[in-house]
């Protein structure tokens, strides 16, 4: 009896003592899993604030705040952006504004920043140049755009070649312009047309050409050519209200 008592006691007391060793190897797994779910959690926690600070920038870079910026990110997710999905925050926001004040505000912002963008455009194009001539100084580089392109939209700068031809800066949404292109193609007037502020959108210039009447037979044999203003206007110094006949003389563009 005494020895089974004592063999019963050296059992249990084993067992005590392989007992915490066995218990931790068992929790191990669980505490490796649970600091990995954390590790996750805190991933997913990082990504909204790294997609908040990303939003914050955008926005600062339109001259937004974040309210308007989110404004502008619902609305691209409507019909809006499913007819125009490029289109720039500023005309997103002028065309969806809720008040005529607000229309006005997005405008004049959207106009300080492509003066700026013209700007720096220009003086890139300046470096450019001067580039090129101290690497070709006796070669004339070739005009980008210079020659058609398959939408039939071009970027000639024919107005340069000669004191008959001009230059006829127009805008959307502006009566006064589509009446002067009616009178210049009626009176058989050669000339390059460029609508300002088309952002590089073809349709956009084909459908002003279409509300003026311009011949497409004109077009086809570049008497009248469709262009892109591409900050030009803005270039050789124009000013004042559109439409604005302009006429390269003397190495000068002089308002008609």
């Amino acid at each position: 009896m005494k020895a089974a008592s004592l063999h019963s006691c050296l059992l249990i007391l084993a067992l005590a003592v392989l007992w915490p060793s066995s218990g931790r190897t068992a929790q191990g797994t669980p505490v490796a899993r649970s600091t990995q779910s954390n590790a996750r959690i805190v991933q997913l926690d990082a990504r909204p604030s790294r997609d908040a600070a990303l939003d914050a920038q955008l926005a600062r870079d339109w001259g937004l705040v974040p309210q308007e910026w989110a404004r502008y990110r619902q609305l691209m997710e409507g019909p809006l952006g499913i007819y125009s999905p490029n289109l720039d925050p500023l005309s997103a926001l002028g065309i969806e504004a809720q008040s005529s004040e607000e229309r006005a505000h997005y405008a004049d912002l959207q106009v300080r920043m492509e003066a700026r963008r013209v700007q720096k455009l220009l003086a890139y194009q300046r470096a450019y140049d001067a580039a090129w001539k101290r690497a070709y100084p006796t070669l004339r580089p070739v005009e980008a755009g210079s020659e058609p392109s398959t939408s039939g939209t071009t970027r000639s700068g024919r107005a340069e070649d000669g004191d008959e031809r001009i230059a006829v800066f127009v805008k959307e949404n502006c009566a006064a312009c589509i009446q002067r292109v009616k009178q210049l193609q009626a009176a058989g007037r050669a000339f390059d047309l460029y609508v300002v502020g088309s952002r590089q959108e073809d349709a956009r210039v084909r459908s002003w050409a279409t509300q003026a009447g311009i011949d497409p037979a004109k077009v086809r044999s570049r008497t009248i050519t469709l262009n892109h203003d591409e900050g030009r206007w803005l270039s050789i110094g124009g000013h004042g209200e559109l439409p604005a006949v302009m006429r390269f003389i003397d190495g000068q563009w002089q308002r008609e």
